[in-house]
């Protein structure tokens, strides 16, 4: 008879990829590994839920052959290794299934398929229903009236009826829709030529393999694109089609210890669960795991779960009373919800709020979708807002809290009171963790997933803009955004409190800078479209004429932008050396690839050329004119705080980061960025600024003295490493000096130096010796830093910004070497990265109260761009330089150097 209770069964091997490429990447606090079982267990928990009365077991595939490799020695071949971030992941799953008491089945010499499939055929045999919880496809062959599949991590749910809907045809066929199409993730070949469709047609029009092969001459009036032919290809790969099938086949009659009746769920080992999961930091959980004070109490600092309570505020007695609200909370979280990703374009569709975990509210103002509902006035609810918004005094918590400030600012009000930021809450406590967005901290956090904006608004070309969603859809979406955010906010103050460096960082650098980044972003930069149409022109002229070079010299016209042309060209027709080759064995013809052939041959020279100034045609000077805002006629860019590890901010929309400062057409890009009538570019740039915190440091007293002595860094470098007088060395000296210098504070070994250089690597090897036998310190501060690094996971800047890494103790030698040149490198960068955020606070603060006529236009690395009144000029430089010089004490000067011009490469 059939129990009311279904046996449930876990593919643990499709849970693991899958939660592994689903989900955004986390590490602990140590550096390891820890969202695919994040992933795997949160799905785990929530299948239990939904089957609270079910016996559940977790299949996982054994280590080892399996009869199928035996069947077909490809088998699976092509798939890839598995990551080196996931192998770490496999045994902690394995531990907590076990720890949650639930049975592990991990059986050799065949998959996890075939022991559920094994399984669920004797549950059918007893009548006896079974779920299997899997995302592949090739698992809908076991199901019948007693088998369905569900997939957890989009709740979908396939029985017999939904196979047939979704696939077409009955079960059992998908072995042959598998036999006919194959399987690229496990290599089964199948038929070549048959897809999904002409698979789907094949089974629809005659049904499986056998019948298809019984009556091939009927495929050609089935209709379907290449029918015709069809025939003569299925007799060729008769062969290939059926041991596809064999392959394709789950077994179901696997020799067990175990059947149906004897999976049962055990007691959970509580002790354990609390010991893995404080490892790897799921904080959430351990908290539910905390014994009670006292019978029937809540678990101590335990996230318990939020029962919502929404409003829709479309009355002006409800707005009243959350205006009330608002005003007498301590804090407020607090979102806009707009037309544009633009901060400079967009305008309010809405605004929600949350007091209280649960508590949150939508107030909606200019949807505009036919048959939307009366809304209040946008403009008289802002008014009435506004104090509040304004309010320094009024602490708000946001999420990205510098896109709505830029926005509130298109509708006149200035955002004060900004006190806390998720996003960088979050940034600080762990940069490397995972991507900084609300739903992947939701995620990460409170075990929480977000309604997706793709959700409620649709995807693609055809994706609504939030004023065309229905305020039904948008509601509980956009409060749901103040309520998570006020949420994550308690979870994560709490964290960063505990550590008095990273709650500087966050409090003194992170914060404050909000505000100066708005103001810079809202600034943005004049740009001359003339002066860059008129480049874009000449670089057309130039790329014409590269291309007809190319093109004589391969001795054929060929699409200089077609890969496979040009190796062709390259290897097979004018025999050049092979350096690297791609995943599929092909010679590779990136970029590292042409630059070291450049050096000896004029065909990849001239690529190199024809690659960088097509790059620059496109990204900038064909592009920057079209980015030009109608109202302001300026650019703007979006700064980023948070993404990347060390610090730094980055820039998009346009990258004002990475315009090349080194060749003399990037320079002509930097041209176009000029100052308005009656004012000048001012360029303030720190002077070998990693350098310095090198010396700081590493405190050699090599390197103190040159800065201390405000020598030429780079030349007593080379004076010290040649064995010569300062006043003797070549510029040659001079230039591989320097390549050593900003080399070791990237990690560069000497096959890094060789190749950078040109010289053989004993050459270089020779060159690193000499430069820590005259530098002790330095080599002393990066062995401390490496060893620092391996035992606790992550290096500090100055002022205690930390970078974890994950890979400082990987068994893979290319990746544990990589983190330590970066544990080596981050402290430097991050560092730089830190004093020129403080510098740009003091800066822009300075700026404002003293009200001069100047404004910070970019920030580029170590550089500040401003446009200073030509009548301030002095005074605007003085003060900058000596503010920017005084952003941090070290043991070696801060060197600022500025230069004032026209536009940005003559300041520079």
């Amino acid at each position: 008879m059939t129990q009311k209770a279904p046996l449930v069964l876990v593919d643990g091997s499709s849970y693991l990829y899958r939660a592994y490429h689903a989900l955004p990447p986390l590490n602990n606090a140590k550096g390891q590994p820890t969202g695919a079982v994040k992933g795997v267990i949160s799905m785990l928990r929530r299948l239990l839920k939904d089957f609270p009365e079910s016996p559940v077991a977790v299949v996982f595939d054994a280590k080892g052959k399996t009869f199928r490799d035996e069947l077909f020695a490809e088998y699976k071949s092509q798939r890839p290794p598995m990551p080196d971030d996931m192998r770490p992941q496999v045994q902690p799953i394995k531990d907590i299934v076990e720890a949650m008491g639930l049975p592990l089945l991990v059986i050799e010499g065949v998959e996890a398929d075939d022991v559920i499939g094994t399984l669920a055929h004797q549950a059918s045999e007893q009548q006896r229903d079974m779920i299997v919880s899997t995302g592949d496809k090739d698992m809908a062959q076991l199901v019948n009236r007693h088998i369905s599949l569900v997939n957890t991590m989009t709740g979908s749910h396939l029985d017999e009826d939904g196979v047939r809907e979704k696939y077409g045809f009955e079960p059992p066929l998908m072995i042959d829709y598998l036999a006919l199409m194959g399987d690229k993730s496990d290599n089964i070949p199948g038929v070549p030529g048959v897809g999904e469709k002409t698979a789907r047609a094949l089974i629809e029009g005659l049904g499986g393999l056998d019948a298809i092969y019984d009556n091939l001459e009927a495929v050609r009036e089935l209709g379907f694109r290449g029918a015709k032919k069809m025939p003569e290809k299925l007799e060729e790969n008769r062969d290939q089609a059926y041991l596809s099938r064999q392959l394709a086949t789950i077994k179901t009659d696997v020799e067990l210890d175990l059947r149906p009746e004897d999976i049962a769920r055990g007691e959970p080992d509580n002790n354990r669960l609390r010991e893995i999961f404080t490892e790897l930091e799921f904080r959430t959980w351990v908290a539910e795991l905390e014994p009670a004070a006292e019978e029937g109490e809540a678990p101590a600092a335990s996230e318990p779960e939020v029962a919502v309570d929404y409003d829709v505020v479309t009355e002006q007695a409800s707005l009243d009373a959350w205006l009330k609200a608002l005003k007498s909370a301590e804090l407020f979280a607090f979102d806009t919800e707009t037309t544009s990703l633009h901060a400079m374009e967009a305008k309010v569709v809405g605004l929600s709020f949350a007091v209280e975990p649960g508590k949150a509210a939508y107030v909606p103002l200019a949807h505009d979708y036919m048959g939307a509902p009366d809304q209040l006035d946008r403009d008289s609810v802002l008014a009435a807002l506004k104090p509040l918004l304004e309010d320094p005094k009024k602490a708000k918590v946001g999420q990205n809290l510098k896109y709505d400030r830029n926005v509130l600012r298109n509708h006149g009000i200035e955002l004060r009171g900004i006190a806390f930021d998720t996003m960088l809450e979050s940034y600080v406590l762990n940069s490397t963790s995972g991507r900084h967005d609300m739903d992947s901290l939701a995620l990460r956090y409170l075990d929480y997933r977000c309604t997706s904006f793709e959700d409620i608004a649709g995807k693609g070309a055809k994706q609504l803009t939030f004023n065309q969603i229905k305020i039904d859809d948008a509601a509980p979406y956009a409060a749901e955004d103040a309520d998570v955010t006020l949420r994550l906010h308690r979870r994560l103050w709490p964290e960063l409190e505990k550590n008095d460096s990273l709650k500087r960082v966050f409090t003194d650098l992170e914060m404050p800078l909000v505000p100066v980044l708005a103001n810079i972003e809202r600034n943005g930069a004049l740009v001359d479209a003339k002066v860059l149409g008129e480049h874009s022109r000449q670089l057309g002229e130039r790329l014409a004429q590269l291309e007809k070079e190319a093109h004589e010299i391969a001795g054929r016209p060929f699409n200089l932008g077609s890969t496979k042309q040009l190796g062709e060209i390259l290897f097979d027709e004018q025999k050049l050396p092979v350096l690297k080759k791609t995943p599929k064995g092909k010679p590779s013809t990136a970029e590292e690839v042409l630059q070291e052939l450049a050096l000896d041959y004029p065909l990849p020279k001239l690529l190199m050329e024809y690659r960088g100034l097509s790059k620059l045609k496109s990204t900038y000077t064909d592009k920057l004119p079209l980015m030009i805002n109608k109202a302001t006629g300026r650019i703007h860019t979006s700064y980023h705080q948070a993404v990347t590890a060390t610090g730094r901010l980055s820039s998009s929309d346009p990258n004002l980061q990475n315009i090349p400062i080194r060749t003399e057409e990037g320079r002509r890009i930097r041209q176009a960025f000029i100052a308005p009538k009656g004012y000048k570019v001012l360029a303030a740039d720190y002077s070998q600024i990693e350098l310095r915190i090198m010396a700081h440091l590493s405190e050699d007293k090599g390197l103190l003295n040159a800065f201390e002595q405000e020598l030429d860094v780079h030349k007593a470098t080379a004076a010290e490493v040649f064995g010569t007088e300062l006043d003797k060395v070549t510029p040659e000296m001079r230039r591989r000096a320097k390549a050593i210098n900003f080399g070791l504070i990237y990690g560069m070994s000497a096959f890094g130096l060789a190749k950078q250089l040109h010289i053989g690597r004993q050459e270089a090897q020779e060159y690193i010796d000499r430069y820590f036998d005259r530098y002790p310190g330095v080599l002393r501060y990066m062995d401390n830093t490496r060893a620092q690094a391996r035992e606790q996971g992550y290096v500090e800047t100055l002022l205690g910004r930390r970078l974890y890494l994950p890979e400082i103790n990987a068994r893979n030698g290319n990746l544990r070497q990589g983190a330590e040149r970066t544990a080596i490198n981050a402290p430097m960068q991050g560092t730089a990265a830190d004093i020129i955020k403080a510098a740009m606070i003091d800066v822009d603060r300075w700026l404002l109260k003293e009200k001069l006529d100047a404004r910070i236009m970019m920030q580029v690395h170590d550089e500040l761009v401003l446009e200073v009144a030509e009548g301030q000029l002095d005074a605007v430089r003085e003060g900058i330089v000596e503010r920017m010089s005084k952003a941090a004490d070290l043991k070696v000067p801060l060197l600022v150097e500025a230069g004032v011009g026209d536009n940005w490469d003559q300041a520079h």
